[in-house]
């Protein structure tokens, strides 16, 4: 089977099984819905090509008897006592960054950018993010 598309709403609820199997197998699958195309992607293999397009890029650094990690052009940064502390603060700071930018930030011109990062964040469980954040994306 090649590429899987539905012209219709309707035509995709009456083959969802066939559109999830596409989406799922790694297989293009699409639906139009009046003037937009929408891609259906298995969540798996979205999060791991995130991961591996959107390098981290954090920045850790001691300071204060403790970590600071931050992320160059992102309004996100936290602290910790012990590295691991800092890692786990800043999973927690990501988190709330996403939740931002699904309520008000997603229209932003400075943060519309960013949803890339909003959906790996959102896709990813805490311990894919905090190896994310040290450059071992899987």
């Amino acid at each position: 089977m090649t590429t899987v598309h539905y012209d219709s709403y309707t035509e995709a609820r009456t083959h969802l099984k066939a559109l999830l199997d596409a989406a799922e197998s790694g297989r293009v699958a699409t639906v139009r819905r009046e003037s937009a195309r929408t891609a259906v992607l298995d969540v798996e293999r979205l999060r791991r090509y995130l991961a591996r397009a959107t390098p981290s890029c954090a920045q850790v650094v001691p300071e204060a008897g403790g970590w600071s990690v931050f992320i160059p052009g992102l309004p996100v940064a936290a602290d910790g006592v012990s590295f691991g502390e800092a890692l786990t603060e800043m999973v927690d700071a990501l988190r709330e960054y996403a939740e931002d930018w699904q309520d008000h930030l997603l229209d932003a011109p400075n943060h519309s950018d960013n949803w890339g990062l909003v959906q790996l964040i959102s896709l990813s469980d805490d311990e894919q993010l905090r190896d994310w954040l040290v450059g071992e994306a899987r």
